[in-house]
């Protein structure tokens, strides 16, 4: 799938769930307020619904420069560039400093990490105390989820095996193993009708 092509899906097909999710990472994390990492963004249509309800700063992180100059101009055509800026970095090797962000995002990516024991140990690294990571793969709620499948399932048969292998019932298991070996003190995995995703803290009084 090419660049214009995805775009054209996320911007389209997927358009309805980024504030739904939006509001459920600010209801679930409490946090709107200090810096925020959306990684693998794409066009930036989470971190954009994110913005729009927060005070969040929020960083787009992509290694794509293709993706990072549509959100690019997607951050412009919001308003929002005093609030939001691009990365081009892979999650392996995040180019920020330890423990300096608030909220991790990243909701789609973790199913294309090539290292995800690394992409999860980096993300705990930049980290702050009393931070929240929001990571995973979900659609904002049952009802939207069988939306798109019911649109992306007419072009691509193969739609219905890659979510199954993604956030099916057996997800949860594979990813408790992975976070199991990384030092990571605090992780939960939440997997409903509407997709999975994986909670990260660190606590406040840990360095």
């Amino acid at each position: 799938m090419n660049v214009c092509e995805f775009d054209n899906i996320a911007r389209e097909v997927f358009a309805p769930i980024y504030p739904v999710i939006a509001e459920q990472i600010k209801q679930k994390t409490g946090i709107t307020t200090g810096k925020c990492l959306d990684i693998g963004c794409g066009g930036g249509y989470l971190g954009i619904a994110l913005a729009s309800i927060t005070e969040l700063y929020i960083y787009l992180l992509d290694k794509s420069l293709e993706m990072l100059e549509i959100a690019a101009s997607n951050i412009s055509a919001a308003g929002l560039k005093t609030r939001m800026q691009t990365f081009f970095a892979d999650v392996k090797k995040i180019p920020l400093p330890d423990q300096s962000i608030n909220l991790i995002i990243s909701r789609g990516s973790i199913f294309f990490w090539e290292d995800q024991q690394k992409a999860f140990e980096e993300i705990y690294r930049v980290l702050a105390p009393g931070g929240v990571a929001y990571i995973g793969g979900g659609f904002g709620s049952a009802e939207l989820k069988k939306q798109i499948a019911a649109r992306m399932e007419k072009d691509n048969k193969n739609w219905r095996a890659m979510m199954n292998k993604n956030i099916g019932e057996n997800a949860p298991e594979a990813f408790t193993k992975i976070l199991q070996n990384t030092k990571i003190a605090f992780f939960e995995i939440n997997r409903d009708e509407a997709g999975l995703w994986i909670l990260i803290r660190r606590r406040r009084d840990e360095m």
